[in-house]
């Protein structure tokens, strides 16, 4: 072999050595990294939110009550922003109306990373809610869904209007009529206050639909991870009447 072929060849070895070591550090470097991340993980930043799903329904009850007696706690939110910095752990997930008069966190009187809250006028399920519950139950581990609706909901009562003048409404409000319609038609079947039962049967609705809804929160449920259940707020009290617990 002559003299520039030997020294071709280290020239080509020689760094692709150095590239093998520097990948495999790098590659120990990320494995190291990850295994202390999964250790830092095991401690949740709110040990008190690690409860069983009743427990965390008790939770709920007892802060409503604190609200509607106007005894809220004070809440650290300074030293709550740091602990929760670098994760979550809420202790309940709440699908709620849009309705500016709802605040679930006032209304169960928490702090901030208790509660995992999605927000939709009529307050059901679509496939984003679902989806976002099952991050919270997959991933954040909570273990209790509250679907919470409320007396004289505008989204249910414009849906009960929408199919009983057989119109519908401008932009993409029809959204929210098809959604709620299943709730809707069997309260205009049953009589009574049509818009009372209408709120309530879509809370029981989308409770089930949560409860249901395969494969992760149906398997959480049957396990004993997660409780599904399903309230209506007074809008004049605050108080929070619960009218369907899985």
């Amino acid at each position: 072999m002559c003299e520039n072929c030997v020294h071709d060849r280290d020239v080509h070895v020689g760094p692709s050595r150095r590239s093998l070591i520097n990948l495999t550090v790098a590659g120990l470097g990320l494995t190291l990294g990850g295994a202390a991340l999964a250790k830092e993980t095991k401690t949740p930043p709110k040990p008190q939110n690690v409860v069983t799903p009743d427990s965390a329904l008790k939770r709920l009850m007892d802060g409503n009550a604190r609200y509607v007696d106007g005894v809220a706690r004070r809440h650290d939110f300074k030293h709550e922003r740091e602990a929760l910095a670098g994760g979550q752990n809420p202790f309940a997930a709440v699908l709620s109306c849009a309705d500016s008069r709802i605040a679930p966190e006032y209304a169960f009187d928490t702090g901030r990373g208790d509660l995992f809250v999605c927000r939709v006028a009529g307050n059901f399920a679509g496939t984003e809610t679902i989806a976002s519950m099952e991050y919270a139950v997959a991933v954040l581990n909570t273990p209790l869904i509250l679907v919470l609706g409320h007396d004289a909901c505008g989204a249910v009562d414009a849906t009960l209007k929408a199919l009983k003048d057989n119109t519908s409404p401008p932009g993409h409000i029809p959204s929210l009529v098809e959604a709620i319609a299943p709730a809707a038609k069997t309260a205009m079947q049953q009589g009574g206050n049509v818009l009372d039962v209408a709120i309530r049967q879509n809370v029981i609705d989308n409770a089930a639909k949560l409860k249901s809804a395969a494969p992760i929160l149906n398997a959480a449920a049957e396990q004993g991870k997660l409780k599904v259940v399903g309230g209506i707020y007074r809008l004049a009290t605050g108080t929070v009447e619960l009218i369907s617990q899985g």
